[in-house]
């Protein structure tokens, strides 16, 4: 009894802190901060970004400009191909929409070439311009290659969102180097071409086959860049790979019987 009473007097002055200071609670535990997987988009919506940057800003001022040109010859088809390029700029700022950065560039251009075509009133050197230009452009794509952040990295965003993470990984740079090279053969053989038709051809048929052999030549780079892009996202798991044709089934685990 004597080590009973002890013990017990032993605990009352710790029962008397409890009570002085309150029941003692621990912190909640916090789970940790989870990051939400990034989501990316699908294919077909990066098909539609691309071929709605190409539609504003390539292939309407090309059916605008040959459309006057036949109808009321070669000034008003390049002032109307400028106003085009200009309009669509002005209505994507006043709706808030961000403007690419291939409509930013095809603007660019046709305004020098108009000034430079008005200040010599000369067509010869209006339609030598995108000549120059392709050269120009093409040994930009060229040199660009051989450094760290090649043209298509930088044009890459207008189409799909990138992060720093996604232009780190090897795949994706050496995808970026690899359509830097070809766009940079492409345009360089593109001037060429041109080139060669503006000398040796009347200014009627010089307009028609350049109208055909420009829109072929991006056709052909831009169906081969959706193709090798679309293969290499596919391997870095940006895109879903695509299902098996054939369901594999699965074996019966059920035991035969011999007898």
């Amino acid at each position: 009894m004597a080590l009973l009473d002890l013990h017990a007097t032993a605990s009352l002055p710790r029962l008397a802190a409890e009570v002085e200071q309150g029941p003692v609670h621990q912190a909640p535990v916090r789970p940790a901060p989870t990051h939400p997987a990034p989501v990316h988009p699908a294919l077909r919506a990066v098909l539609r970004r691309v071929g709605l940057s190409l539609l504003v800003a390539c292939v309407i001022p090309a059916i605008v400009f040959y459309s006057l040109f036949v109808a009321f010859g070669i000034w008003p088809a390049i002032v109307a191909a400028l106003c085009w390029s200009y309009g669509a700029i002005a209505v994507r700022a006043l709706t808030g929409r961000r403007t690419s950065g291939m409509l930013l560039l095809t603007a660019g251009v046709l305004t020098v070439r108009t000034i430079v075509a008005l200040a010599a009133q000369s067509t010869f050197i209006y339609f030598l311009q995108p000549v120059l230009t392709d050269l120009l452009i093409g040994t930009t794509f060229l040199v660009s290659a051989l450094t760290t952040r090649p043209v298509v990295a930088r044009l890459a965003g207008d189409f799909y969102p990138l992060t720093d993470e996604l232009h780190a990984r090897p795949g994706i740079q050496r995808l970026f180097r690899r359509l830097t090279l070809v766009w940079a053969a492409a345009l360089l053989a593109k001037a060429a071409v041109v080139f060669m038709l503006l000398e040796s051809q009347p200014l009627g048929t010089f307009v028609l086959a350049k109208g055909i052999v420009v829109p072929v030549t991006n056709a052909s780079c831009i169906a081969f860049t959706v193709v090798l892009a679309t293969a290499v996202a596919r391997h870095e798991g940006l895109l879903p790979t695509r299902t098996a044709i054939l369901r594999t089934w699965p074996h019966s685990t059920t035991s035969h019987v011999t007898s």
